[in-house]
């Protein structure tokens, strides 16, 4: 499957398709604010994050696009277009998905 997303910074259409076990995944980096009021980034934290599938590769056996999934703070690629955060993740490399 084939995502296409419009993006907003001039309307421009782009199409991605991962190849083989992999898949396209959103995410954001969130944050955290302590008690004192200080806001502490995701990407300081050690803990796994979470995303959205939004493509899958040909060979993808247990993901569809949609999955809420956890993954590992360091796997896969990280890419952005047009301002927004994509990853590129192996299915091997996914935690687990969060049931509906």
């Amino acid at each position: 499957m084939a995502i296409q997303a419009a993006q907003k910074k001039g309307d421009v259409s782009m199409k991605f398709k991962p190849l083989r076990d992999r898949v396209f995944v959103s995410y954001t980096e969130e944050m955290e604010r302590t008690a004192g009021g200080i806001y502490i980034p995701e990407a300081a934290k050690e803990k796994p994050q979470k995303g959205k599938i939004e493509a899958v590769g040909s060979e993808v056996k247990n993901l569809k696009v949609g999955d809420l999934i956890l993954f590992d703070k360091y796997s896969g690629s990280k890419i952005n277009m047009d301002g927004t955060d994509f990853l590129i993740v192996k299915e091997e490399d996914i935690l687990g998905v969060f049931e509906k």
